[in-house]
């Protein structure tokens, strides 16, 4: 807009070369007052509308400081460990189940024997499952019969459309040599204008209908393409299905999965078991351990080998993991932890106790107290007060224990951040805070 105006002053001011004469001086005339006015006008509207657009952006949230947790950033000792609510249980005590249910068929042992992993103990007979079988392998080989017949259909659209090309090729090329030809009879007026008009539409008919037909090659070969990725897919999906099926009939033979001595097992021929009940217990009295449910946050981090300790009785008593089930379940993993000496005594099956695994060693760090902000920014930014207004800073936040966060950079020692929700204004780029 700017130059607009200052080139229509330039041309105001302009002298008329119409008037003056050719050898007279030409008098270079500087902006009279009014077109100074004029560009400074301007200037101003320009400023004026881009701070306007510049408010326009700026999003401003207003909170209460009793609705809000505000949290000073520390530096001190990061206690890299991870508070658990562990369960008492025998140390070498496994249930026996099925995982398909029936009734019993054969017993192989009796309680109170004992066992070596691998044992057949006794054998489930289930009707239900091996008509399942057999009806799932009758669907499995129709379906794949009509797979089949699929492949086949395919193949049979590809060949017709390859025929196709190679028919109309071959009129195309006669067309042309008739084109061609009468082109040549034309210019010499051997033949009418008609005849030559329809060997021309003949040749441009056959040129169209080639392409028609490659583009329809084309998008066969694509639907091809997807529909026999499909047909593998569904193949490979009835295959595990009758693999699954296969399985379960073998695991209708309960094996002992542990060595060691049966309790709590007392089948009869023709008791009936459902799907994952206990069949039995086999113990080995060897001591007890603990077991806990970790967030699957941790999953990375827990590995066997690493300590905890417990209280118990006023004493204090170091673990060690032994084992790490990584299947996660209600957003936890599950971890075994062996006591390092004796397990205390007055120890029971299904107490509780408190314990602290520890993940690595204490460093010193940048130290947040942990909040729900968390969950609203995924620790990649977080609200930094000053001066009652609360603005947003990119942040990298490292490893967390029941207290902290670790703050790896974007913050310094006594910034003060908003650690609760920030549900309510996380789309604002600032918070007043008023008291």
């Amino acid at each position: 807009m700017c130059s607009v105006l200052l080139a229509q002053a330039w041309l105001l001011e302009k002298p008329n070369s119409t008037t003056e004469h050719m050898d007279k001086k030409i008098e270079k005339k500087r902006f009279n007052r009014k077109t100074l006015l004029m560009i400074g006008g301007a200037l101003a509207f320009v400023a004026i509308v881009i701070y306007g657009y510049t408010l326009s952006l700026k999003k401003v949230y207003s909170a209460d400081a009793d609705k809000l947790t505000i949290s000073k950033v520390e530096f001190g000792d990061f206690e890299d460990v991870v508070l658990l609510n562990a369960s008492v249980v025998p140390l070498t005590s496994v249930i026996v189940s099925s995982s398909e249910g029936g009734t019993v068929a054969e017993i192989f042992t009796e309680n109170g024997a004992s066992v070596v992993k691998g044992t057949p103990l006794l054998r489930i007979a289930n009707s239900n499952a091996m008509l399942s079988y057999t009806s799932s392998q009758t669907a499995a080989t129709e379906q794949i019969n009509q797979l089949r017949k699929s492949r086949l259909d395919l193949e049979q659209n590809q060949r017709v459309l390859n025929q196709d090309l190679l028919d109309v090729e071959n009129n195309l090329r006669t067309a042309a040599r008739q084109f061609r030809l009468d082109s040549n009879l034309f210019s010499k007026k051997v033949i009418t204008l008609q005849e030559f008009n329809k060997s021309s539409q003949d040749y441009e008919y056959y040129q169209g209908k080639r392409k028609i037909v490659r583009q329809a090659i084309a998008q066969e070969n694509q639907s091809r393409k997807m529909q026999l990725a499909q047909i593998d897919q569904s193949m490979a999906q009835m295959n595990e299905s009758l693999e699954m099926i296969r399985k379960n009939i073998e695991n209708m033979t309960i094996k002992a999965p542990v060595s060691g001595k049966l309790s709590s097992y007392d089948p009869v021929i023709g008791k009936s078991y459902n799907s994952n009940e206990m069949i039995g217990k086999i113990d080995v009295l060897q001591g007890y351990k603990l077991q806990a449910g970790v967030d699957e946050y941790y999953i990375n981090r827990v590995k066997e080998g690493q300590t905890a300790n417990c209280e118990f009785n006023g004493k204090t008593y170091n673990l060690t993991v032994s084992k790490v089930i990584p299947e996660v379940t209600a957003g936890q993993f599950q971890v075994e932890m062996v006591f390092k000496t004796a397990a205390p005594d007055g120890l029971r099956r299904g107490l509780s106790l408190q314990t602290k695994l520890t993940l690595s060693d204490n460093s010193k760090s940048l130290l947040l107290a942990q909040g729900q902000f968390f969950q609203s920014t995924g620790g990649s930014w977080v609200f930094v007060v000053n001066n009652g207004k609360a603005t947003k800073k990119n942040v990298k936040i490292g490893r967390k224990n029941y207290l902290y966060y670790e703050i790896l950079d974007g913050l310094q020692k006594g910034d003060e951040v908003i650690t609760s929700s920030y549900d309510q204004f996380t789309q604002y780029d600032q918070v007043e805070i008023s008291k």
